[in-house]
């Protein structure tokens, strides 16, 4: 962080599931690893001339089919109640039947009401029985969709392919007659729900991260002329972005660049974020830090 000018940074787990685990060691051992990342970050260094410290971080549920729901839900009151951990990381398997899986329902509801961010990791794969048995039970599973109440989902990788494959996915759902009427809006209005980390190195993969995410209200059932333009879009779609790092992925490699340069993962991250056209100084610099800050209460 020092080297690269960071002053606060907010830290996971790099993949952040346990199903690794049995259904009885899981539990225990997130309350653990929850416990251990507040003191790592309460006990680390306090930014200067402010009472905010300089590590903050994401908490761990145990996402296994046979861990009762109650019980994860009692990890969400044990990561709402540590005060440097300011949301959860989840990958994209759920509890092993995908985000739209009605054994999530109470998951949401307990971090919408501790106001928990969720990053949004993607799992390993795409294994037939993630689909589910419900037919077309898949299609566009998104619990902001119907929790308006969850304070933020924050999906990395700049949201992966959903930004450029939005358009075809709000189209499939449209001309489907199973799922048709499940939305209240069109698909495209949900990216203007979410929040998307910035770790997209390069300008165009941002601009179309953003413009995604802006045009978002546009496609509002009740919508009325809105901001038109992928340039508007995209200024509008700055808000919903927040820069990464992919720390500690992808250091210097020896023998190739030097191992004491700075990390190409901060600097052309950096550099994509300059870069953007249609963002304006204030829209980069929301970005690179002001979006962060309000998105997880670091005012």
């Amino acid at each position: 962080m020092d080297k690269h000018g960071i002053d606060i940074s907010i830290v996971s787990t790099a993949n952040p599931w346990l199903d690794f685990l049995t259904s009885k060691e899981a539990p225990s051992l997130a309350r653990e690893l929850n416990d251990d990342l507040e003191a790592y970050c309460a006990t680390g260094p306090s930014l200067s001339s402010s009472p905010l410290r300089r590590l903050y971080g994401f908490g761990l549920l145990p996402l296994l089919p046979d861990v009762p729901t109650s019980e994860i839900t009692s990890i969400v009151e044990q990561i709402g109640s540590l005060s440097h951990l300011k949301g959860v990381i989840m990958g994209t398997k759920g509890v092993g039947k995908g985000l739209d899986d009605p054994a999530l329902e109470p998951v949401w509801e307990a971090i919408a009401s501790k106001g928990l961010v969720i990053f949004l990791h993607p799992h390993y794969g795409v294994p037939d029985e993630l689909f589910g048995d419900i037919e077309n039970g898949h299609v566009f599973p998104s619990p902001s969709a119907s929790h308006s109440k969850l304070r933020s989902l924050l999906l990395a990788h700049s949201g992966g392919a959903l930004p450029i494959l939005s358009s075809r996915l709000a189209s499939c759902i449209a001309h489907d007659p199973l799922v048709a009427r499940r939305l209240k809006h069109d698909a495209r209005h949900y990216l203007g729900m979410l929040y998307y980390d910035a770790v997209a190195y390069g300008a165009p993969e941002l601009s179309m991260a953003s413009a995604a995410a802006g045009r978002g209200p546009n496609y509002a059932a009740d919508a009325a002329k809105a901001t038109d333009g992928i340039d508007g879009w995209s200024a509008l779609g700055s808000q919903r972005m927040m820069f990464g790092t992919d720390h500690p992925f992808f250091p210097p490699v020896p023998g190739v660049a030097d191992t004491e340069a700075k990390w190409a993962s901060v600097t052309e991250n950096l550099a994509a974020i300059q870069a953007v056209p249609g963002w304006s100084e204030a829209d980069k610099e929301g970005v690179r830090s002001g979006n962060a800050i309000k998105t997880f209460g670091l005012a």
